[in-house]
C-alpha cells in the first residue's frame, strides 16, 4: 500500500510539472521581446510556399517527429558533432524528412532582428500551422515560449516515433506515450492528405507482406496493382515518391479518410485505423461530414501536440543555429 501511494504521489508530481511547464507557454510571449516575430515566420513562409506547396508536408511531418521524441523541442534539427554521435535526424523515421534548410533561414532572419530570442522549437509549431493555412488548410492556436532541447537521440527516434507499418496496438501505444488518444491518432493521420511517400516505406504490402511474395490483403487490389506496375516496380525501389492523396497532394482536404474507407490508404498504419471499432466511427464521421468540423477537429488535435513535454521557463535553451547546441 506504501508503495502504491508513492508511485501515485510521484505521477502527480510529474502530472503537475508538465501542466506547469505547458501554462508557461502564452499567445504573443514574443510581443514585448520580439514583437514581429510571428509576423516574420509567416512572411517568409508565404513567400516560399507559392513556388514549394509541398513544404507545408515536410513542415508537419517535422513537427509531428520533433514532438514525439522528448517533447516539441527542437532536437531533431540538431546535427551530430563527432562521427560516433547518433542523432535524431539521422534514424531510419527521419531519413526523408524535409525543410531543414527552410528552418534554417527562418531563424537566420529572426536572428538578423532579434538575436538569441526566438526558440527553433517555436519556429517550427509556427512556421507548421503558417504553411498549412497557406495551402487552404486549417488554423490553430500556437501559443509560443517553447526552449530548445540539447539532447538529440537516434534510438528514441527510431522507437518512439510511429511507423507507417504500425498496426492499430503499436499506433495507440505510441500515441497514449505522448497524452493522445485514438480521436487524435484519426486526426493527425489526417495530415496524410497532402504529401508524398517513398515506395520503402509500404512496397512490402504490395511484394512481400507475409515473406512469402504476396500481397497485403487489406489493400485494395486494383490499387496495388495499379503501384506495382506503374510506379513502385519492385520492392527495391526506395527512391520514387508516390502520393499519399492521390490528385490532392497539396490540398488539405477530406479525401484522404475516403481513401482509407476504400482500403486506398498507403500505409500499414493507415489500413490499421480500420481495424479498431473507436478509430473507424471517427474515420467515417470525417469521410461523411464537413470539412469545417474536420478542421476544427484538427485544430484542436494540432495544439494538443504543439504541448507535448514543451521546455520552458529556464529548462533548455535558446539556439543561435538550430542545428547546434549552444
Amino acid at each position: 500500500m506504501a508503495r502504491f501511494g508513492l508511485v501515485l504521489v510521484m505521477t502527480l508530481v510529474i502530472l503537475g510539472f508538465m501542466s506547469f511547464s505547458e501554462a508557461q507557454l502564452k499567445m504573443g510571449f514574443y510581443d514585448k521581446t520580439c514583437p514581429y516575430a510571428e509576423k516574420i515566420v509567416q512572411n517568409v513562409v508565404n513567400q516560399h510556399i507559392q513556388n514549394v506547396p509541398s513544404l507545408a508536408a515536410g513542415l508537419i511531418r517535422m513537427h509531428f517527429h520533433d514532438c514525439f521524441v522528448r517533447g516539441c523541442d527542437g532536437s531533431i534539427l540538431i546535427n551530430a558533432t563527432s562521427r560516433n554521435q547518433q542523432v535524431e535526424k539521422v534514424a531510419p523515421p527521419n531519413l526523408t524528412v524535409r525543410g531543414f534548410d527552410f528552418i534554417d533561414l527562418v531563424k537566420s532572419t529572426l536572428e538578423s532582428k532579434c538575436p538569441g530570442i526566438v526558440s527553433c522549437a517555436d519556429i517550427i509549431t509556427l512556421a507548421t500551422r503558417d504553411s498549412i493555412v497557406a495551402i487552404g488548410g486549417p488554423t490553430w492556436s500556437v501559443p509560443t515560449g517553447r526552449r530548445d532541447g540539447r539532447i538529440s537521440n537516434f534510438t528514441e527516434a527510431r522507437d518512439n516515433i510511429p511507423p507507417p507499418f504500425g498496426n492499430f496496438t503499436t499506433l495507440i501505444t505510441l500515441f497514449g506515450n505522448q497524452g493522445l488518444d485514438v480521436k487524435d491518432l484519426v486526426l493527425l493521420s489526417g495530415a496524410h492528405t497532402i504529401g508524398v511517400s517513398h515506395c520503402s516505406s509500404f512496397s512490402n504490402r504490395l511484394f512481400n507482406f507475409t515473406g512469402v511474395g504476396d500481397q497485403d490483403p487489406s489493400l485494395d487490389s486494383e490499387y496495388a496493382a495499379n503501384l506495382k506496375t506503374r510506379r513502385c516496380l519492385s520492392i527495391a525501389d526506395n527512391t520514387t515518391k508516390v502520393e499519399m492523396d492521390p490528385g490532392s497532394r497539396n490540398t488539405f482536404d477530406l479525401s484522404y479518410f475516403r481513401l482509407v474507407l476504400k482500403r486506398r490508404g498507403l500505409f500499414e498504419s493507415d489500413a490499421a485505423l480500420t481495424m479498431n471499432s473507436e478509430a473507424l466511427t471517427q474515420v467515417r464521421r470525417f469521410a461523411e461530414g464537413s470539412e469545417q468540423d474536420f478542421f476544427a477537429e484538427f485544430a484542436k488535435s494540432m495544439e494538443k501536440m504543439g504541448r507535448i513535454r514543451v521546455k520552458t521557463g529556464s529548462d533548455g535553451e535558446i539556439r543561435r543555429t538550430c542545428a547546434v547546441v549552444n
